[in-house]
């Protein structure tokens, strides 16, 4: 007896479509250019195999039952998806990669990564993109591991590995602040380590999966709050749940509306160079897709909006 996937094949499909269309098994039979018992036969051989019926039999027209709705609901479909599919298979071999995944650190303003999206999504290519939410060690590991294209955002240390490349970014500059609620906030300057030491600290969780994971700016035996990532540590911090480092950028909103404080510690101040980094050699062995972002990477004007103000809203 055959089975489902034997006879369910898109010619069987688009048979009960054009049965659909027409009306009726005599009216199809014509527009296909078969017998009406041709079509007959081929839904008695669906419906032994699904074991249900397909049409009432006791009405002269093509009457579809529910299971018969059903199956054509989903038989359109999958036709659509198999036309879908065949598109993207020729657009594919002309270059473009079928998928592209970006893991983004969570320093980098999520605003203009979508802006960025919406301008690739424009070029009406192949290639689906998937970002990754990621954070310190853990954001260009997504690299080493394979989990990722390319990764925006990570420490400039990380051109080390085979077949990774990386350049720069920018620079992103680090400030101590707490909320003016906060105990710290009204404290006497320059704040020394013991009295950081009294108070909670924000920290973000490094999305490292394997290897070393990464902290800056905790003191040992502080108490810490960890949380997912820097846009959560700015939330923490405004609500006087702990204090910490931010970027200067990114909290320099809430400075000025007098939402966060800024304090100078004994500390000097943090300055981090970060970069973007890839999978792939020359550009010759690039997909289309990764060549695209590479190239929007290279502006100034990318770079510096990518470590402006953060908004993962």
């Amino acid at each position: 007896m055959q089975t489902a996937r034997d006879v369910l094949t898109p010619d069987a499909l688009a048979m009960l479509q054009a049965i659909d269309d027409a009306g009726s098994f005599a009216a199809a039979a014509r527009e296909l250019g078969v017998v009406p018992s041709a079509l007959t036969y081929r839904v008695r051989q669906i419906e032994d195999a699904l074991d249900v019926l397909l049409y009432d039999r006791s009405s002269r027209q093509a009457r579809l039952t529910a299971a018969g709705t059903e199956l054509l609901r989903e038989g359109q479909r999958l036709l659509s998806e198999i036309d879908a599919v065949a598109n993207r298979v020729k657009r594919v071999a002309t270059g473009w990669e079928s998928q592209l995944t970006l893991a983004i650190d969570s320093i980098i303003s999520k605003a203009t990564v979508l802006e960025l999206c919406e301008s690739f999504f424009a070029l009406g290519a192949p290639t689906r993109l998937k970002l990754r939410d990621e954070a310190l060690a853990g954001t260009l590991e997504t690299l080493t591991s394979g989990l990722a294209d390319l990764a925006i955002g990570g420490a400039q240390d990380s051109g080390t590995s085979a077949g990774i490349h990386s350049k720069p970014l920018g620079s992103v500059t680090f400030i101590y602040a707490v909320a003016p609620h906060h105990p710290l906030a009204a404290a006497t300057e320059p704040l020394t380590d013991e009295q950081l030491l009294q108070h909670r600290a924000v920290a973000v969780a490094d999305s490292v999966q394997r290897g070393s994971s990464l902290t800056f700016g905790l003191l040992a035996g502080q108490d810490v709050f960890t949380v997912a990532g820097m846009q959560d540590k700015l939330e923490a911090q405004l609500r006087g749940l702990g204090g910490g480092f931010v970027p200067e950028s990114m909290a320099r909103p809430h400075v000025d509306a007098g939402r966060l404080v800024v304090k100078k510690t004994e500390r000097p101040p943090r300055v981090v160079r970060v970069s973007y980094a890839w999978r792939g050699g020359t550009e010759r062995q690039q997909g289309r897709a990764l060549q695209w972002w590479l190239k929007q990477l290279e502006g100034p004007a990318t770079r510096s909006a990518l470590l402006g103000p953060v908004q993962w809203k």
